[in-house]
């Protein structure tokens, strides 16, 4: 096989192995080739491809492979395998097909593919210390719900207090349950201090190396967290033709299923990342929420929640959070500094 910017190659990426199908410009299978999904064993099987278009899913190994394929020479596509039908829903589904549905579809049109966008290896490491947070606050919830049941079901009760001070509350454990109990206590203590130092540690990347998300913290609701998250996930704001579309990003957007009158109301669609969507969710219940200051984002959502019961709730938080990514990416596309009322204020000069 020569060096061939004509020919197209799909790439099943597992965990151990990755089966590879190479199409000459006709569409004929010429190769197929299982190699280890390891660096060494990639770049020695892809350096006589320079130029070549190669397709592959979005996966744990995506973000790696696509950069060093890059480096390499090769036009990346990494396709979203969620939206590609002929992919997750095959009823002859294996790694050698979807090597070669994924060639295919490359060759014929890369947006059948709907590509997805990696991020730089910096960007995706400092999400990842985010994440890793996110995974220490779960495992003290866990932990303190789990000392919670236990002390209510010998007919005790842990008192009511926050997270961060549930484990200055020790003496409070029952005698019978202390053995038991006082080793969680210990750790929940641990994990607080950990997640303590990680949101010092936050607050000083959002100041010192991503300046921009000073102009998101000027939004109530929304902290250090939550806009250093967004910043990475988008990391090129410019990639977004308009702020609109950052909701549906996010998977704050309703599904759609209309055909003639039929017009069904379907939840969002929660595309995107997962933990960003969960930031801004929470996000829009602190602006709807009693501590909430006034601004005309709570203002809109107030008045949509007042149209139903619990269920108009739950959609105006989610309206809100969808509004809420407009917002953020709008305040840092243009650098403007943050009105609350802006749009109130322009109404009653109007009036």
């Amino acid at each position: 096989m020569t060096n061939d910017n004509l020919v197209t190659i799909g790439m099943d990426v597992s965990d151990k192995w990755s089966h590879i199908v190479v199409l000459d410009d006709g569409g004929n299978v010429v190769l197929e080739e299982r190699v280890a999904t390891k660096a060494a064993a990639v770049k020695k099987f892809f350096k006589r491809f320079t130029g070549a278009r190669i397709a592959l899913e979005v996966g744990q190994h995506s973000p790696w492979l696509s950069r060093l394929l890059g480096e390499m020479g090769l036009e990346v596509i990494v396709g979203n395998p969620r939206k590609v039908g002929l992919i997750s829903a095959s009823d002859r589904k294996s790694d050698r097909v979807d090597a070669q549905t994924l060639a295919r579809l490359a060759r014929m049109d890369p947006a059948l593919l709907f590509p997805v966008q990696h991020r730089r290896e910096d960007t995706q490491a400092m999400l990842a210390f985010l994440r890793a947070r996110e995974a220490l606050v779960e495992a003290r919830t866990k932990l303190i719900n789990s000392v919670r049941g236990q002390v209510k079901a010998i007919g005790g009760r842990m008192p009511k207090c926050t997270s961060e001070s549930f484990h200055k509350h020790a003496d409070d454990i029952p005698e019978l349950l202390e053995e038991a109990l006082v080793p969680l206590m210990e750790t929940i203590g641990m994990l607080t201090e950990k997640i303590k130092h990680q949101d010092k540690v936050i607050e000083e990347v959002c100041r010192e190396v991503y300046p921009e998300t000073a102009l998101l913290l000027d939004v109530d609701g929304v902290g250090p967290i939550t806009a250093l998250a967004f910043v990475l996930t988008v990391e090129e704001p410019g990639r977004f033709r308009s702020s609109r579309a950052v909701g549906a990003y996010f998977g704050l957007r309703p599904k759609r299923d209309q055909s003639g009158d039929v017009d069904k109301q379907l939840p969002v669609t929660k595309a995107g990342d997962r933990m960003v969507r969960k930031l801004l969710v929470q996000s829009a219940h602190r602006i709807l929420g009693p501590f909430g200051k006034d601004s005309d984002l709570r203002r809109w959502g107030l008045k949509l929640a007042e149209r139903g019961g619990k269920t108009m709730k739950r959609k105006a938080v989610v309206a809100v959070a969808r509004k809420l990514a407009v917002l953020l990416h709008r305040l840092w596309v243009t650098g403007e500094v943050y009105d609350p009322l802006r749009k109130a204020n322009l109404n009653a000069a109007a009036a």
